[in-house]
């Protein structure tokens, strides 16, 4: 994809970054965004721009690029959910599969590679299964919210490839650990702290999705 097309998508992100803020505050209510102010629209435009404009770049020739562009505009919303109050609300999380699924079926009738729906649901599948196993093991913070949210996002990453779907499930967890690290070492949290996981499964999947 050319530098035109690129910066338009990314100006494009930089919309929905600027929408997710107010949209985030309307799932988390008042009192939640009062105290925690999620975060400034121009910061998460300028993440929405950066996570559109990856895309772009990486997916340009694939015609499933919409989707990984819807899912993503609910992923900004999702994130700065989770970062507020701990929790990835269902409505959100289905929105993010139903993108997914009902645009990846399009790309498929469209391009007549109807095969291609096959691993992408077997990856929903394979992503439910191993955070559910993660989640329910003695000492786990993995909420259920997590697993869904992997399940939504283990779609469009099992249409990408079986490589990109075990990137996809590995990168939270070093996402997750590097940022951790970082806030013991800051002292801005201490080991039993409870923090949200599902940038890190966002983070993860659209790095995963650059590098297929």
């Amino acid at each position: 994809m050319s530098a035109g097309p690129v910066t338009g998508v990314a100006l494009l992100g930089a919309l929905a970054g600027w929408a997710a803020v107010p949209l985030a505050r309307r799932c988390t209510g008042p009192s939640v965004a009062a105290r925690s102010d999620l975060a400034g629209r121009s910061t998460v435009a300028a993440v929405g721009a950066v996570v559109f404009g990856g895309f772009a770049l990486a997916r340009g020739a694939d015609p499933a690029l919409p989707v990984f562009l819807s899912v993503a505009a609910v992923g900004l919303v999702l994130a700065l959910v989770d970062l507020a109050c701990l929790r990835l609300p269902d409505p959100l999380v289905a929105l993010a599969a139903g993108c997914g699924a009902f645009g990846l079926v399009v790309a498929a009738l469209v391009t007549g590679t109807a095969g291609r729906l096959l691993p992408a649901l077997a990856g929903a599948a394979v992503s439910f299964a191993a955070y559910l196993l993660l989640a329910v093991l003695p000492g786990s913070r993995l909420g259920f919210g997590d697993v869904k949210l992997a399940a939504a996002l283990g779609l469009p990453l099992g249409w990408l490839g079986w490589s990109t779907l075990g990137l996809g499930l590995l990168l939270p967890h070093l996402i997750n650990g590097v940022v951790v690290l970082a806030l013991l070492a800051a002292r801005r949290v201490r080991r039993d702290t409870a923090l949200p996981f599902g940038p890190a499964i966002l983070a993860g999947a659209w790095l995963a999705a650059l590098l297929a």
